[in-house]
């Protein structure tokens, strides 16, 4: 997902499919394409921060950055200011997606808070009422369990991930569609109400990720939907160590 902020503004927003060998001159031409098309330009851009968990992937951004805007990036990892009080057993092994959706939400909304995230992964973070991260929960992703569906069962076809009709499918796409959709839902209501459970204060429960408006509408537990967290993130982080540096 890539976004563009003027001050606390957001001015346009793209998800995009992204692939770990992509090259920073492939991811350069999309953006200043995608620039282009919003009456931007590369000189409008005076600062960038970048959130991966693939580091090839990672790489190349970066070298975009430095190539194409003539900007040193943020990358967010450690050592970068975040305001985020990391309480697991290995504060390093949290990934760079859930640090910024967890500044965002906490910012946004305070604590306590469960935030489900429908990316290639859907994860669970928890958050004290205090703002401390407290750990969470990582599962196989919609698209990635779809996939695994597609390539193992040899009969079974592609299917759009939409909401069908009824659980019970009269055919095989519709079945398929019924297993994703419902199937996830179940995951994601059945994993939040045993996070509440280890709560002291009864979590908020906010959903972000490509996936999060479709299972949130089916969901028991999911309270508010906010596709935008993981951007309003990176702006927070961007401000925080912006402001650090100037002192």
């Amino acid at each position: 997902m890539l976004g563009i902020y003027k001050d606390e503004d957001i001015l346009v927003y793209w998800r995009l499919p992204t692939r770990e060998d992509s090259t920073e001159d492939e991811l350069g031409m999309v953006v200043k394409n995608l620039l282009h098309n919003s009456r931007l330009g590369l000189k409008d851009i005076d600062s960038i921060a970048i959130s991966s968990v693939v580091p090839p992937l990672m790489y190349s951004l970066e070298r975009m950055a430095t190539k194409y805007f003539k900007v040193d990036p943020l990358i967010i990892g450690p050592g970068i200011k975040t305001g985020l009080n990391i309480v697991t057993d290995n504060p390093r092994e949290v990934g760079a997606d859930r640090i910024v959706n967890a500044v965002a939400a906490y910012h946004l909304y305070n604590g306590p808070l469960i935030i489900v995230d429908f990316g290639t992964a859907t994860t669970f973070c928890a958050i004290s009422e205090d703002g401390d991260y407290l750990g969470g929960v990582i599962a196989p992703g919609i698209g990635i369990s779809l996939e695994a569906l597609f390539e193992k069962a040899a009969k079974l076809p592609r299917v759009e991930i939409i909401r069908p009709e009824r659980v019970i499918g009269k055919d095989t796409v519709s079945s398929m569609q019924s297993g994703i959709v419902f199937g996830f839902v179940g995951q994601v209501d059945g994993i939040v109400r045993r996070m509440k459970g280890e709560f002291r204060l009864s979590p908020r429960v906010l959903a972000t990720g490509g996936f999060a408006s479709l299972i949130a509408r089916e969901s028991e537990t999911i309270n508010e939907v906010n596709t935008l967290l993981t951007l309003e993130g990176l702006r927070i982080i961007q401000n925080m160590n912006k402001r650090g540096a100037e002192k």
